[in-house]
């Protein structure tokens, strides 16, 4: 598949993958930003896409960043429609009691490709019956 896109600033990074198995690619900062604790802010990234109907970009939260540093997506994930032409940008979240620098350059999130499904909504006045039922949040326990 191959994906159109568009540098809006001189200084944006196209993405890739950093291996041959890998299903996201790196998504990098065009700005340096300091993240306060607790604190979200939206990353531009100086980019644009065209993304094929039917499906859409997810953006991810990078393992490290979440695991070393507690800096995640907010909206993960976040959903790149296929007909949005605007600027990629991510919202962090840092999640830590640090405050958290990010720099020009810096691999902020990933992106991962998906198909996406349109359904057709049905009205209907009863639902088939399951063994679960409406049991929800918790409902099947813990063991």
């Amino acid at each position: 598949m191959n994906i159109n896109i568009k540098k809006l600033h001189p200084d944006a990074i196209i993405p890739k993958y950093q291996t041959l198995g890998a299903a996201g690619f790196d998504i990098h900062s065009i700005e340096d930003v300091t993240l306060l604790s607790k604190e979200s802010k939206l990353i531009k990234t100086g980019l644009s896409m065209s993304i094929q109907q039917g499906y859409e970009l997810q953006i991810r939260p990078r393992s490290g960043l979440a695991l070393k540093y507690s800096i995640s997506v907010l909206n993960t994930p976040g959903t790149i429609d296929s007909d949005y032409r605007g600027e990629i940008m991510v919202l962090l979240i840092n999640h830590s009691s640090e405050n958290f620098t990010i720099t020009k350059g810096d691999r902020i999130a990933q992106g991962v490709i998906s198909k996406v499904y349109q359904a057709d909504f049905i009205e209907v006045s009863e639902l088939d019956e399951t063994l679960r039922g409406s049991g929800g949040f918790g409902s099947s326990g813990i063991k």
